[in-house]
């Protein structure tokens, strides 16, 4: 890196200032790319609805009849004969 030579203490200020900015940008930098992970790991909010809709979904009494004829309707599907 070379030596800058300066003329006064308002360039030294002047390039302080600008580094400043310049951490201060790429720790912004950082924060937003740590923010887009976070968001990519995390389970979007589309799958916490589904799991609320299938949770009134199979509550209460509608919910437990579908879900003793799921199995059922399963075992058909894969037990019946096909194509003679």
């Amino acid at each position: 890196m070379e030596n800058k030579k300066y003329s006064s203490y308002a360039e030294i200020e002047s390039e302080l200032e600008i580094l400043k900015l310049e951490k201060e940008i790429h720790y912004q930098k950082m924060l937003l790319s740590i923010d887009k992970t976070k968001e990519a790991i995390l389970p979007s909010k589309s799958a916490s609805f589904i799991g609320n809709l299938y949770k009134q979904v199979f509550s209460g009494t509608y919910g437990t009849i579908l879900r003793m004829a799921i199995p059922y309707l399963f075992n058909w599907y894969i037990n019946r004969k096909r194509g003679d």
